[in-house]
């Protein structure tokens, strides 16, 4: 008997404080919804929380704040930043009861970068653990939380940026940061630019125009004296048919 009120107590509680795990991703500078599941309209108040941390939420869209309430209880997430990656608890209160949903958001984005270039990547996030690359073919560790950088080509610092100091083609690739539990908190792909090729193509092409350019005034330079030379010659031919005496005294023969 005992063990049975015991049994019937335990599913009370776990029916009042219900919880469950949902993973959400979203993209960077972009919005995300964490929905509540629930179509009760008999709610009192919802509360969010992010690492323990209270999170003021907005009753409409036109609030200025970047989390608001949509329909019953959804939470809309909007302009997303590497920061707002983690784990989140949404407390539902109604009719004298609550229930807890447990997300996990994970955001991701996508950069180019030209071959020289610093690569700054703003993803040591509060709750970040390790990243991972797959660039060199398989995953391996280029940043931990207790050891730091992993490459004497990368560098971090204090605003939570991860540096790679002269980017080449061969950093390409999926950068993921992890929290302790290895769950991905941040996807960054990471691709080589063709600004640069396209840029030494448009410098390929401009000469090739100057070159065009230059042919040209050559050519027409040519003309003109090749103009100017045969009307010489035929105006002098034709002063001596009309005055020969004449260029002879002035000792010019026709």
């Amino acid at each position: 008997m005992v063990n049975l009120l015991l049994m019937l107590g335990l599913i009370t509680y776990s029916a009042q404080f219900k919880t469950s795990s949902i993973s959400v991703s979203g993209e960077k500078r972009g919005n995300i919804t964490l929905r509540c599941e629930h179509e009760d309209n008999n709610i009192d108040q919802i509360d969010l929380f992010s690492r323990s941390e209270y999170i003021s939420v907005c009753e409409t869209e036109e609030c200025r704040g970047p989390v608001f309430k949509e329909g019953n209880c959804d939470v809309v997430i909007k302009n997303l930043i590497f920061s707002d990656a983690g784990k989140y608890t949404l407390r539902i209160y109604y009719n004298n009861d609550q229930t807890e949903l447990k997300y996990h958001l994970h955001i991701h984005d996508e950069i180019s970068v030209k071959t020289g270039e610093e690569l700054k990547m703003s993803v040591l996030v509060s709750d970040a653990d390790k990243v991972k690359t797959n660039s060199s073919g398989e995953w391996k560790e280029v940043w931990t939380r207790d050891h730091g950088v992993q490459s004497d080509r990368m560098n971090d610092d204090n605003d939570g940026n991860l540096i790679i100091k002269s980017f080449l083609d061969s950093d390409a690739g999926t950068y993921r940061v992890l929290d302790t539990e290895g769950e991905t908190l941040i996807t960054v792909t990471v691709r080589e630019s063709k600004e640069t090729l396209e840029h030494t193509d448009d410098t390929k092409c401009d000469a090739v125009v100057s070159w065009i350019a230059l042919t040209v005034v050559v050519l027409l330079l040519a003309l003109i004296l090749t103009a100017v030379t045969l009307h010489k010659r035929l105006l002098r031919g034709y002063t001596c048919a009309v005055s020969p005496e004449a260029l002879r005294a002035n000792n010019d023969v026709c």
